[in-house]
């Protein structure tokens, strides 16, 4: 008895969709945290003009502005990414000639160790 190729592939379908799925919530994540991060900043500046008399010094590369922006830039980008990965998977799964490919895991990886690090500036 062998198993019906039409379930298979239907089966395969539906985990591409869930792998879809779960990216779309990371980059909803990232887009959630960029926003929190950018306006935690700019309560942080208010609340450091009431409390002293001068603004403090200032980075324009290194604020959460900025950090919050790229992560919903990157959020944004992981979403297009992710929809052109969902369609070639798809077309390979119709074809039958599906083929692993691990570097969009490499990229979006490697610019996440690059965000957290432009992040602990902002720590000390």
């Amino acid at each position: 008895m062998t198993p019906d190729p039409k379930i298979s592939r239907q089966r395969e379908h539906q985990a591409n969709e869930r792998t879809f799925l779960a990216w779309l919530r990371t980059s909803i994540s990232l887009i959630g945290f960029g926003f929190a991060i950018a306006r935690f900043g700019l309560f942080l500046d208010q609340l450091s003009l009431a409390v002293a008399t001068e603004e403090a010094p200032r980075s324009p590369l290194i604020s959460s502005e900025a950090l919050g922006l790229c992560l919903v830039i990157f959020g944004i980008v992981v979403i297009a990414i992710a929809a052109l990965r969902y369609a070639d998977v798809y077309r390979q799964i119709e074809r039958a000639s599906y083929h692993q490919n691990r570097s969009m895991i490499f990229l979006i990886s490697g610019i996440m160790i690059l965000l957290g690090l432009l992040s602990i500036p902002l720590l000390l």
